[in-house]
């Protein structure tokens, strides 16, 4: 029989006690996009955004995201976040619309992974470019958002 990790005895919700766990060091990479029309590449681009600099708010909010993690994601421990990187780079689509990929970088050294402070920074700095420049076009596109890569800790190395 399988045993829940983040169920009590009584069936109630509990945080796992990661006190036994060694501290190692752990590092998270995870990955989101976001498509936008021609206007919003090129606004972006010469930074005429009417709301400011659109990658550096949204870096800012991943960075942000990242050290907040554990105050919307109910399990997640807090944790002491040791580095948090959020890079960019561009594609042009077929259709005339350009995807914004979003890498992000998160690392600590702790008794537990850092995988969802990565995720969550993802999905919120692509959720800051939408909310940036939905004035120009709310038809934007958030794409998959996943774990890219993840090192330390008892569970051992991962790569997608």
């Amino acid at each position: 029989m399988y045993e829940f990790t983040h169920i009590n005895e009584q069936g109630n919700a509990k945080m796992v006690d990661v006190s036994d766990k060694n501290i190692t060091k752990r590092t998270a990479q995870a990955h989101s996009s976001i498509t936008v029309n021609d206007t919003i590449y090129h606004q972006i681009l010469d930074n005429t955004n009417k709301k400011g600099n659109v990658l550096n708010t949204a870096q800012i909010a991943g960075i942000m995201a990242a050290k907040n993690t554990s105050t919307i994601i109910p399990m997640c421990h807090p944790l002491p976040l040791t580095g948090i990187d959020i890079t960019f780079s561009w594609e042009k689509n077929d259709d005339s619309t350009y995807t914004l990929n979003i890498t992000t970088s998160v690392s600590t050294t702790g008794k537990t992974g850092v995988e969802m402070e990565a995720l969550t920074a993802a999905s919120a700095t692509a959720l800051t470019v939408y909310d940036m420049t939905k004035a120009v076009d709310k038809g934007m596109i958030i794409g998959q958002t996943y774990l890219e890569s993840k090192s330390g800790g008892k569970s051992g190395d991962y790569q997608r």
